[in-house]
């Protein structure tokens, strides 16, 4: 699972290019795990789900100091550099700031390496905080959105991500808690005054593949009816995860190959929350 010769050939959206590069396919190589960013093209969707969200900040971030809280590798976060005054990504784990800091190069682009659940360690003062797909990771989810609410400016705007919990179709072991759309208007608005929940949503050939995918699977948990998995070390357990997502990727495209889908075969709206593949909120102070 490596190698150029994987990559769909067709012409890609500006956006996505940088999923393409030979920095994301060192990042597949340094240690794949199934959640954290370093995908192979395999995972061309959840690339582009990913890119989808960041394409959405991005007419927010204009001309706008801005902090990507939990940055990961770094390839959303140097998008907003292109049309934020300043961008600040921040993340716990040093081996990504460290490639961050080598893969992304603008002189108003800077990473750090903080832990956002124990403290305010990051002068804030910004105008948009991004927090992407976190949320769902954290045990005391109130401390950490406080944190983030610390970072804005008076009139700042937090735009958050998670997946919606009414679309899981598989456990996974790196999530603490995943929220439906109430679950997280309730959360939100114990921290901000004002909160706006849409939801991330995918075109035909979306939904066909995660249907495809969900089938899928089912198939594998058939070999564990009584749920034995959950009785597994933890080490284990991220050890299959990481495997079994490539194995439900390939079985979901079949002979034809994983789809081709980018970031234009998503959307956000504030219709249908309930099929919403992840929710987007705006929140105020």
């Amino acid at each position: 699972m490596s190698g150029a010769s994987w990559w769909p050939r067709r012409r890609l959206h500006p956006i996505e290019k940088v999923c393409s590069s030979t920095a994301m396919l060192q990042a597949w190589h340094r240690g794949f795990t199934g959640e954290r960013p370093g995908w192979g093209p395999t995972f061309a969707y959840d690339e582009a789900r990913h890119l989808a969200a960041y394409r959405h900040a991005l007419s927010l971030a204009a001309g706008k100091r801005v902090v990507d809280a939990g940055c990961g590798e770094g390839f959303g976060t140097q998008l907003l550099a292109a049309v934020a005054t300043e961008v600040v990504g921040l993340d716990y784990s040093a081996e990504a700031i460290e490639y961050c800091r080598s893969a992304w190069r603008r002189p108003n682009l800077t990473f750090q390496q903080v832990d956002l659940t124990h403290a305010r360690t990051v002068a804030g003062g910004f105008d948009l905080v991004l927090n992407f797909q976190v949320v769902e990771h954290i045990r005391e989810p109130l401390p950490f959105l406080r944190v983030l609410r610390a970072l804005l400016a008076p009139a700042g705007h937090l735009l958050l991500t998670t997946p919606n919990r009414l679309m899981s179709f598989s456990d996974n072991p790196y999530h603490v808690r995943e929220y439906t759309a109430a679950d997280l208007g309730d959360l939100l608005t114990q921290v901000f005054s004002r909160v706006t929940i849409l939801g991330m949503h995918g075109n035909d050939t979306v939904r066909a593949f995660d249907r495809q995918r969900a089938q899928a699977v089912r198939r594998i948990l058939r070999f564990d009816p009584l749920g034995l998995r959950h009785r597994l070390p933890r080490a284990l357990v991220h050890f299959a995860f990481a495997r079994l997502a490539v194995l439900v990727r390939r079985q979901a495209g079949g002979a034809a190959g994983v789809p081709t889908i980018g970031p234009d075969d998503f959307h956000v709206s504030a219709e249908g929350l309930a099929e919403a593949l992840d929710l987007v909120a705006h929140c105020t102070a």
